[in-house]
């Protein structure tokens, strides 16, 4: 009667079965480090004095890239160096990648059953696709560069389950935004938390992603969504070797459960300065904005832009607004010119990136002043995260980023559209 993290943890750690609170060493697939992550845990790599499992180990430079100075140069620098050193193949140069998480799973390293580990909170991410997924630090990331194994805490589990249909307008940033209002930004600690119910067979896997990517934001170890057909579809040609899907047994046993319906949620913003500090968009029209930024490992995919790309098409934005829009892969940048949807932002005077996380931890790019505001589509409004600790970021769907950025302020596209 165990969870999905229970039975891929089990599994990666050749055991019939494992239980909550209990610690194993396992098996994992890949590890993934950033241009942040990756200097400090080369450092430790070398001190093992041993050569790396080249095939587990995926390096990607998008946090402070292009360069924004020396030292940022400095990281990316000891990046390629090591992928060079150690003919590392699954290394993603600037150019030819974007945000880690999204591009991990446009490149196949994600699959159901998996176990991943990545050197950055948001891999929990890749649950999307039921995978157990989760951060941990530059030194476990090597110790994975050296070994192949991890040692893990196995996690209890909650079950999560949204039945019915979302109005127009409300996305799965919506979704987890009111989970997390709901139970707070410590109420899933150290959790694996699953979805399930209707609501989440009908997403698209764009959406999943957002709701497993901030399961992190509720204290989440994992965030993980049953596989189904939208994943094994997407998976076809894609993905990178043999696969099995896991599933939590019927009986399985839950510390909690939450239910939830889908007709109560309404497109949702969460104010400063924590993901669950939530309301409705619509209560705060007062909120007057001057950025608004559309993109991250959050909402930075082809099936957001078409949803902003719909509600701006034919419109400009406010005059006292800056629109930052930044495609979370080349792929996805490369679609959206396809598709038009760069030439709408183009033409509302959006202002058109390529793939970076640059301006959602504040690091360049669209950092705010004091006093500034910003409705944003990222996972996280922490004070200074996107710039002056006396600036403010209100986090959002796609569609509300959009609608606001034409009203220049806070704006429910349902009351705009």
């Amino acid at each position: 009667m165990p969870s999905i993290a229970e039975k891929i943890l089990a599994a990666k750690a050749d055991k019939d079965v494992v239980s909550p609170g209990e610690i194993i060493e396992a098996d994992v697939d890949y590890v993934m480090v950033n241009d942040v992550t990756g200097m400090p845990a080369f450092e430790v790599f070398e001190e093992f004095g041993t050569e790396p499992l080249r095939e587990k180990i995926v390096l990607i430079p998008d946090h402070y890239v292009p360069n924004k100075d020396v030292p940022s140069a400095e990281q990316a620098k000891s990046m390629r160096e090591f992928a060079g050193r150690y003919d590392i193949g699954n290394y993603f140069e600037v150019g030819r990648g974007g945000v880690c998480h999204q591009l991990m799973i446009e490149e196949g390293f994600v699959a159901p059953g998996r176990l991943i580990v990545g050197a950055d909170s948001h891999t929990c991410s890749y649950g999307a696709l039921g995978a157990f997924a989760t951060g941990v630090g530059s030194t476990e990331a090597a110790a994975v560069m050296a070994t192949g194994r991890l040692w893990f805490k196995v996690p209890e589990s909650l079950k999560f389950i949204v039945e019915g249909d979302l109005s127009k307008w409300v996305m799965g940033k919506d979704v987890i935004l009111n989970i997390i209002g709901d139970i707070g930004v410590s109420g899933a600690l150290y959790t694996s938390m699953e979805f399930y119910g209707s609501t989440i067979d009908g997403l698209p896997l764009a959406d999943r992603i957002s709701i497993s990517n901030m399961a992190i934001e509720a204290g989440g170890k994992a965030g993980i969504i049953p596989p189904d057909d939208k994943v094994f579809d997407y998976l076809k040609g894609r993905v990178r070797g043999p696969y099995s899907g896991i599933y939590a047994d019927d009986d399985a046993v839950y510390s909690e459960v939450f239910e939830y319906d889908a007709s109560d949620f309404v497109p949702t913003v969460a104010k400063p300065f924590l993901p669950s500090n939530t309301a409705p968009a619509s209560e705060l029209s007062g909120i007057e904005i001057q950025q608004a930024y559309l993109g991250s490992c959050t909402n930075g995919r082809i099936e957001d832009f078409r949803v902003a790309a719909e509600i701006l098409k034919g419109k400009r934005i406010r005059a006292s607004v800056r629109l930052i829009v930044v495609p979370s892969t080349k792929r996805v940048y490369e679609q959206a010119l396809r598709e038009g949807l760069i030439q709408v932002f183009l033409d509302a005077d959006a202002f058109v990136s390529g793939p970076t996380c640059g301006a959602c931890l504040g690091g360049y790019m669209g950092v705010l002043a004091k006093g500034e505001v910003c409705v944003s589509s990222t996972n996280r409004n922490f004070i200074g995260r996107m710039g002056h600790p006396k600036s403010e970021v209100y986090l959002a769907s796609p569609a509300v980023v959009a609608a606001s950025a034409l009203t220049g302020h806070i704006t429910d596209p349902g009351d705009l559209m």
